[in-house]
């Protein structure tokens, strides 16, 4: 089983970044999809989620601003980003919850001018 991100970079506040996280190796349809974010000397932080039916849920941090969507036939889950903050700096990643809890790698998000 695989997860990898990707879609990270440098952007400035107020511009968006779509990040992705594509599975393999798991029937990912049958999986809730979440994004957490790691800042420099800060826990790990819940951001969304995204429910194998495909409802979604948000940080109030970032609702209204961040959109989780999936495609199932890709083993896809995206995370669009917009009007982005220098708070919003983080390395990101997505687990996959089912029976088991599967992480990716992470992908660096910074938000700086």
């Amino acid at each position: 089983v695989q997860l990898v991100e990707s879609g990270g970079g440098l952007v400035q506040p107020g511009g968006s970044l779509r990040l992705s996280c594509k599975a393999s190796g798991l029937t990912f349809s049958n999986y809730a999809v979440n994004w957490y974010r790691q800042a420099p000397g800060k826990e790990r932080e819940w951001v969304c989620k995204i429910y194998s039916g495909g409802q979604p849920n948000y940080a109030g941090s970032v609702e209204g601003r961040f959109t989780i969507s999936r495609d199932d036939a890709r083993n896809a889950v995206y995370l669009q980003m917009n009007s982005l903050k220098p708070e919003d700096t983080a390395v990101y990643y997505c687990n996959a919850v089912y029976a088991e809890i599967y992480w990716g790698q992470g992908t660096q998000v910074t938000v700086s001018s």
